[in-house]
């Protein structure tokens, strides 16, 4: 059997695929697995680490207003589903499975009526090229519920030493890793693979507040981002570029600060971290959307990104991070959100689209 993942130009889009491809070769070896992706999108590195193979074709950005995107846009997605379709057949493709993104319409159109279709959802508010793919299958996933009308509820295919992850038995472990202090509480902030200006110049500016606190930090600013560093770094502050290990990055906190994209929530929901989430005020709101329910449950807070400051980090963190009553209602409410075994579903899914076909 051969599967073909679309879901490029984003992290938040490529990872859901990659850990669907690494679940179904661990459920059967014989599978074998590759991707649709853009020549600019992260994929070009992110598919390759994970030794998968990937087949470019055009992506196809829908313009969000009128312009002269807009009239050029029906020859555009003819080309690339024309491209696709010879993936398709080359890959001799059993079923495609689509993520979302610009690589994700054209596949939809070019596996329509050819080839079987399962589409999953990460986002609680579904993009165009899902709304249109959800359409030609049966086989609809979603990470939150009401993202698509008739989709299956599973979460979000998460890799195993995630999914799997005791916090508290690696905490030890995980503060050693860092060079964190064994017992000071621990505030996890990250933006995201690239980072995100706006939280570190937060963090930055609350670096001596925090210490003053009895607050450890492990700060991770982005590769391109070096230059956002305390100078000079109180004690317990440990700044990283990136973050190769997020298992245990995730076990030494008690509290995260991140964005709210929809692999964000869905890690710090199954390892039960609370978090105070910063959205990215880009596109339709989903961010915060992705969000709304650990916040609900008691799980997390929101801090608006226009009203993120060192000043409103330290009104919002210190009185949390530094009660372990408040931390383990927190912890405990996170997790009730969380869902741990999304790709093996997702896996069962697929198999039985590809049966069907």
């Amino acid at each position: 059997m051969h599967v073909v993942v679309a879901g490029g130009g984003t992290a938040g889009h490529i990872e859901p695929a990659l850990n669907l491809a690494d679940a179904l070769v661990a459920r059967d070896p014989s599978i074998t697995v590759s991707a649709l992706g853009t020549a600019k999108g992260l994929e070009t590195t992110l598919v390759p680490a994970r030794g998968y193979p990937l087949d470019i074709v055009p992506p196809v950005p829908m313009p969000r207003t009128v312009n002269g995107q807009l009239v050029t846009l029906p020859a555009r997605v003819r080309s690339s589903v024309r491209a696709t379709r010879d993936v398709l057949a080359a890959r001799h493709a059993d079923v495609v499975v689509g993520f979302g993104g610009y690589v994700a319409l054209p596949a939809y159109l070019a596996a329509r009526g050819r080839v079987p279709i399962v589409v999953h959802e990460a986002n609680a508010k579904a993009g165009l090229a899902n709304r249109v793919g959800a359409r030609f299958t049966r086989f609809v996933a979603e990470t939150t519920a009401g993202s698509i009308p008739g989709a299956t509820l599973i979460g979000l295919p998460l890799r195993p030493v995630i999914a799997d992850l005791d916090r508290p038995a690696h905490r030890a472990e995980a503060r050693a890793f860092f060079g964190l202090d064994p017992q000071a509480p621990v505030l996890f902030v990250f933006g995201g693979s690239q980072g995100a200006r706006r939280v570190n110049e937060g963090v930055v500016g609350a670096a001596q507040g925090l210490a003053e606190a009895g607050i450890s930090v492990l700060h991770a600013v982005g590769r391109k981002n070096a230059d956002q560093r305390p100078d000079p770094a109180p004690d317990g502050f440990v700044t990283v570029d990136y973050v190769d290990r997020m298992d245990l990055a995730y076990a030494a906190a008690d509290l995260a600060v991140c964005r709210s994209g929809a692999m964000t929530v869905a890690e710090v929901s199954a390892v039960g971290l609370p978090a105070i989430f910063v959205p990215l005020p880009v596109g339709n709101g989903e961010q915060r959307r992705n969000a709304e329910h650990v916040i609900a449950a008691g799980g997390g807070l929101v801090i608006a990104d226009q009203d993120f400051t060192a000043e409103s980090l330290l009104a919002t963190a210190v009185p949390i991070i530094t009660d372990p009553a408040r931390i383990a209602t927190m912890s405990a409410a996170s997790a009730t959100q969380g869902t741990r075994g999304a790709a093996e579903r997702l896996v069962d899914m697929t198999l039985e689209a590809a049966a069907g076909g």
